[in-house]
């Protein structure tokens, strides 16, 4: 035993240099400005005065006269109020039925076997390959059908559930330890009760990131609600920044401001939501 001789971690050998760092650092940072530049020149648009020329060249990234007069002009001048209820219901709606139906889906697919299971998971996947664009029209030939055209319902419609997600939590109820599913039967719980009180904690991080996925989804989306809706009353931000742009006129300064607070909502709610999705241990309540 005295012979052998190990590294330890924390080496001399095994530490970067400095240089190797500073240079990792530095990539990293430029990927990242250069990723943040549209966001970053789309503020600053937004902020800049009716007297500065936004299309002067050289850019200036930097307004000379930063005001927030395009942002109350765009509130006072549109129902921006009404579009940002319409897209929070709509896009709160969305992950709440999405998450819940594909949960329900997932779980049978990944602990439950039954005839036929591999089969519909192939086809559920399969799904993944159809473009949106193809099954559209028969979507909106459905949904006037149903009668939900310029309805809440209307633009939730397609995205009750979806195969990412039915995949994707398949792949997080699969990673659960079995010996916690046998407790639970052991007391007594139902299958139901099993998936309520036993999988549904234990796969949180992977039910907020689709719930993230659905929300940007719903909330950015612009082809389906212009199909379905026809009343302004009804319209979603992105219906709402897209009037910004008129017939006669065009301020693009409006239009930066109206896509800043469309914008906004999704940034904080990933900041709120992003420790939720660190993977927990579920394995460690168990000993082996």
């Amino acid at each position: 035993m005295n012979n052998l001789k190990t590294k330890k971690p924390n080496s001399p050998n095994n530490t970067p240099s400095p240089w190797s760092t500073l240079w990792t650092y530095s990539i990293m940072s430029a990927i990242a400005l250069l990723m943040l530049f549209p966001l970053l020149w789309l503020l600053s648009t937004s902020l800049k005065s009716p007297n500065e020329n936004i299309f002067q060249f050289p850019p200036q990234l930097w307004p000379q006269q930063p005001t927030l007069e395009n942002f109350i002009k765009v509130w006072q001048t549109n129902p921006f109020g009404s579009y940002l209820f319409n897209s929070t219901l709509i896009a709160g709606l969305t992950v709440s039925i999405n998450v819940l139906f594909c949960a329900l889906a997932a779980y049978p697919l990944a602990r439950l076997k039954f005839r036929g299971r591999e089969a519909i998971l192939i086809t559920i996947i399969s799904t993944i390959m159809i473009p949106f664009q193809i099954v559209m029209i028969p979507l909106y030939i459905l949904t006037v059908q149903l009668g939900l055209k310029n309805s809440y319902l209307g633009v939730i419609f397609p995205g009750l559930a979806s195969a990412f997600g039915i995949f994707l939590l398949r792949q997080a109820f699969l990673a659960v330890p079995k010996e916690l599913e046998e407790a639970a039967r052991i007391d007594g719980c139902s299958e139901l009760g099993i998936w309520w009180h036993v999988m549904i904690p234990a796969i949180k991080p992977a039910l907020v990131t689709l719930g993230i996925f659905v929300f940007i989804g719903s909330w950015s989306d612009f082809l389906w609600p212009l199909l379905v809706l026809d009343r302004p009353e009804y319209y979603t931000l992105p219906l709402g920044v897209a009037n910004l742009a008129g017939t006669f006129s065009l301020d693009w300064r409006l239009v930066a401001a109206g896509s800043i607070i469309s914008i906004v909502p999704v940034l904080g709610l990933f900041l709120l939501l992003q420790k939720y999705i660190v993977p927990t241990e579920t394995a460690a309540g168990v000993k082996g």
